[in-house]
């Protein structure tokens, strides 16, 4: 099994990227999975049969060439695994496809501080080796529109743990669903370096990876 990791970026650029590949090629030597991972578009624009899931890790901007959307866009549509981590939401906002395929759009986030994330959903193997509450550092990204209702909200924020939230009381922050074919989890989380070092994320990662994989 092998999964594409792609982290182009036309925006702006996490420190932190380095830090995610190596976590996800260490979670793949752990549990028996192969990573390629690129920066080229033209990776999405060929088959992608051979990946068990695609993988936006921090992307930003308008990062894809007409032949990726079309790659992308195929490969969901015959049954693909995709997952968006971070700034996955801040990407290809010309596109509505994506927009579509991760649920939410990234409009702001207050300051880099700690809070609390909720586990709403502990069934789900992205969120069941969390407490109820998990307190972490991170950028509790606000978005242009709650996804609940089409898509299975797994986490969310407590607006009071933290200053300078924008959604109230409903704030998703990782969810999964399925949209146009494809198997899709998104994750709000992970724009420190440190957060790939940390156990409960990389789980978090890994469960949420293992919920999208192509059977």
């Amino acid at each position: 099994m092998r999964i594409l990791v792609f982290t182009r970026t036309a925006g702006y650029r996490h420190e932190s990227i380095p830090d995610g590949i190596r976590a996800f090629t260490a979670l793949g030597e752990e549990h028996g999975f192969a990573v390629d991972a690129t920066e080229e578009a033209g990776a999405l624009a060929g088959p992608l049969d051979g990946y068990g899931a695609v993988v936006f890790l921090s992307t930003s901007g308008e990062v894809l060439t007409p032949e990726a959307r079309s790659g992308l866009m195929a490969y969901c549509a015959a049954g693909g695994g995709f997952m968006g981590v971070h700034s996955a939401a801040c990407t290809e906002e010309e596109w509505p496809f994506f927009g579509g395929l991760l649920g939410a759009r990234f409009v702001r986030h207050p300051r880099l501080q700690p809070g609390t994330v909720v586990v709403e959903d502990a069934d789900h193997p992205a969120t069941r080796h969390l407490p109820g509450r998990w307190p972490l550092t991170d950028e509790w990204y606000d978005f242009d529109v709650s996804p609940r209702g089409a898509v299975r909200v797994l986490a969310s924020a407590d607006e009071a743990s933290y200053e300078g939230g924008g959604m109230g009381r409903d704030h998703p922050l990782a969810w999964c669903h399925t949209h146009a074919g494809a198997r899709v989890f998104y994750t709000a989380l992970g724009h420190s370096p440190e957060a790939y070092a940390d156990p409960d994320h990389r789980a978090h990662l890994l469960g949420g990876l293992q919920s999208v994989l192509r059977r």
